[in-house]
């Protein structure tokens, strides 16, 4: 029994696009729809319905949700918006069968989260010592050398503040009251450039009644576009650098200056815990020191030049010292990381990048962001959007035969 987009009914298309969305590739879905429905439908009608559905995400997005999430959105007590970059692995279109890779191989995504929250202030830093798990030497050289590059920068191990550090039990870890609670997620993403996709955020935030929230916050990593869109778009929000990125960079600091022994692991702590304390501005003092001692990188410096690699290191800290006054963070029930948005994409990544995982064509992975981004938002946009969209069971297209049971 062989069924095409065009043939499909509403019920089962949704079937295709709740079944697709939480598997790894299309042949998946296929061989899931016969196993448990019993149903053959091949894996290029369900690119096909994908492709449809998602392209109606993304306008319905454009359009702000409109008879689909209209007058839900409540002004939270915290609102935190957070954008990360991914990567997906892209063929060239056109080429036929083989793996015919686009320049190097890889596409960039745009993520984003926005999260309502609770917490609570306090008149003096709560937690004014680092968490366990940044004092952690084996899971400090991981989170750094796994921070090197983008391409590997969602299998990053790394721990949210309210969870236990490596060495302890499970259940071990508790949530102080400063650490935002989370109350509502919702995702969107997208191929888009940085500049379409600012946009994008802008809407969702202002939909989500953010522009309203008492206490606002943008967390991201030090990558330059993040803040172009804070700047344009979210500038009345706080800025945060996330944490992790920063314990990265002085990690990699202390080893330049003081070596892989101990001496190194005994000045990261210490960088790291003024850090931690908001006092970013004494660290950046020690590595110009050290910056005169070893000498100015030469214009044709390699990258693993001590040098240069301190000469960056430098530049990203005094680029971003504005947005690491971490106690000041916590004082205001602020996030320090950006976990929640970490958390996100590698949800989002289980749909889209995967070991031998390709896609032909830039529309087909746009539409399977828009869809895997709709399934994780904790409104249920998805369903609720395919309930209502035209052809639906309840809104059903004159042209559309039923063949199968809804």
């Amino acid at each position: 029994m062989g069924f095409d987009s065009r043939q499909s009914t509403p019920g089962f298309k949704r079937q295709l696009i709740f079944i697709n969305g939480e598997t790894r590739s299309f042949k998946r879905a296929s061989l899931l729809m016969q196993r448990v429905n019993g149903l053959k439908v091949s894996p290029n009608t369900i690119e096909r319905i994908c492709l449809e559905v998602g392209q109606e995400l993304a306008t319905a997005a454009e359009q702000d949700w409109q008879g689909v999430l209209d007058g839900e959105a409540i002004v939270p007590q915290l609102a935190v918006v957070s954008c990360d970059g991914g990567r997906i692995r892209t063929r060239k279109t056109g080429c036929g069968v083989g793996v015919h890779l686009d320049g190097k191989g890889w596409s960039e995504t745009k993520n984003a989260i926005f999260v309502s929250a609770t917490s609570e202030t306090s008149q003096t830093d709560p937690q004014p010592k680092p968490p366990s798990c940044f004092l952690d030497r084996n899971h400090v050289a991981e989170l750094t050398e796994t921070a090197k590059t983008k391409e590997n920068a969602d299998r990053e191990k790394r721990f949210r503040d309210d969870e236990p550090s490596p060495k302890k039990k499970p259940g071990a870890g508790h949530r102080a009251k400063h650490k935002p609670q989370k109350v509502h997620r919702t995702l969107i993403s997208s191929m888009q450039n940085s500049k379409a996709f600012g946009l994008q955020m802008d809407r969702e935030a202002r939909r989500r009644k953010f522009d309203k929230a008492p206490l606002r916050a943008f967390v991201g990593d030090g990558l330059s576009s993040n803040w172009t869109i804070h700047q344009e778009h979210f500038s009345d929000y706080v800025g945060i650098l996330d944490f992790i990125h920063a314990v990265s960079y002085l990690h990699r600091a202390s080893i330049v200056c003081m070596g892989k022994g101990d001496e190194g692991w005994v000045t990261y702590t210490r960088w790291m815990t003024l850090a931690w304390q908001g006092r970013v501005g004494e660290v950046i003092e020690e590595l110009l020191a050290h910056q005169q001692r070893l000498g100015e990188a030469p214009p044709d410096a390699e990258d693993d030049d001590p040098r240069e690699q301190l000469r960056r290191i430098i530049g990203y800290l005094n680029n971003n010292r504005q947005r690491m006054d971490y106690a000041s963070y916590r004082c205001a029930g602020l996030p320090a990381t950006s976990a929640w948005m970490e958390s996100a994409v590698k949800e989002i990544n289980y749909r889209t990048k995967g070991t031998e995982m390709f896609w032909n064509h830039p529309a087909g992975a746009e539409a399977i962001l828009q869809i895997r981004a709709a399934s994780l938002s904790d409104d249920d946009r998805l369903a609720r959007f395919l309930a209502h969209r035209p052809g639906s069971a309840r809104l059903r297209k004159g042209s559309n035969v039923s063949t199968i049971a809804a």
